[in-house]
């Protein structure tokens, strides 16, 4: 069962809010590795970052595999998506604002300019 897109939004924004987790997202960024690996710049138990591993993984963040003893972990950036389409209705807003704010800096610049030549020509 998939779950709806605000829920799994809900769950990548927990996921990612805990330093150690996006600690370890960035280190799985370089490519994939063992869980050992990942624990070892970490000063928390080995059992610690397997309950992170979780909370990543049930975030669609990683995907665990098996190979022999070894459970290699890898980023799965798919699940960013969301975040980013998210976030891009809020970007548009905010580049929407500044284009305003952009264009009225520009209109009191041009009314400074001429207030500045009407003065000069004043004097001379």
């Amino acid at each position: 069962m998939t779950q709806p897109a605000t829920d799994r939004l809900s769950a990548t924004f927990a996921a990612l809010a805990d330093p150690t987790r996006r600690a370890i997202l960035a280190r799985l960024a370089l490519g994939e590795t063992s869980v050992s690996k990942l624990a070892a710049p970490f000063e928390i138990s080995l059992p610690a970052v397997s309950r992170h591993l979780k909370v990543l993984e049930r975030a669609g963040l990683i995907t665990r595999g098996r190979d022999a003893q070894m459970r290699p972990c890898r980023i799965d950036a798919s699940a960013l998506h969301g975040v980013d389409d998210w976030l891009a209705d809020y970007r548009k807003l905010w580049e929407a604002r500044l284009d305003r704010l952009d264009e009225y800096l520009q209109v009191l610049k041009a009314q400074q300019a001429s207030a500045q030549e009407s003065s000069d020509d004043g004097r001379k």
